[in-house]
């Protein structure tokens, strides 16, 4: 992918997932876009829905994105483990562009578990396996630095 075009794409509920996929578009030098859904899951209410939603897998009404995923070599994703799986946003996200998706990584955060899991679930639903995986603990996010690791998955995506 050293010389391909990246698209970085993720949902963030607290800014935590944010966090990395701007470090990693900043360290590919690409394209970025946030996908927004549109429930509110602000405060401890839309925690709790958001984690019921993950868990019945549910999809998200999302606004429209801006950028087409096939004019990109590939697109990584990412997204918070919500009940040891991803976001309801990304399911929503994946399964509405499963047929125009390039090749694909994945990054994530979690609070706990369900780091595999959630690779697995996502890959199912993608039809293809990721070039790299990525998962940090929110909380290393939160209170240490997490570049190196970011480093050294970018490092996996330029091969």
């Amino acid at each position: 992918m050293a010389d391909g075009k990246t698209l970085v794409v993720y949902y963030s509920r607290k800014g935590t997932t944010r966090r990395v996929a701007e470090e990693i578009a900043a360290e590919l030098q690409c394209d970025i876009e946030e996908i927004v859904d549109t429930k509110d899951r602000s405060g401890a209410r839309g925690w709790m829905g958001a984690a019921r939603d993950a868990r019945a897998k549910n999809l998200a009404v999302i606004e429209d994105i801006k950028h087409d995923p096939s004019s990109y070599d590939l697109v990584v994703v990412g997204t918070p483990v919500w009940a040891w799986t991803m976001s309801a946003a990304i399911r929503t996200y994946l399964a509405e562009n499963k047929g125009r998706l390039p090749e694909v990584a994945f990054f994530l955060t979690t609070g706990g578990t369900g780091m595999r899991r959630t690779f697995r679930q996502m890959e199912e639903l993608c039809g293809k396996p990721p070039v790299a995986c990525l998962g940090l603990k929110a909380r290393h996010v939160r209170k240490k630095d997490p570049t190196k690791k970011i480093k050294a998955f970018v490092g996996r995506l330029r091969g």
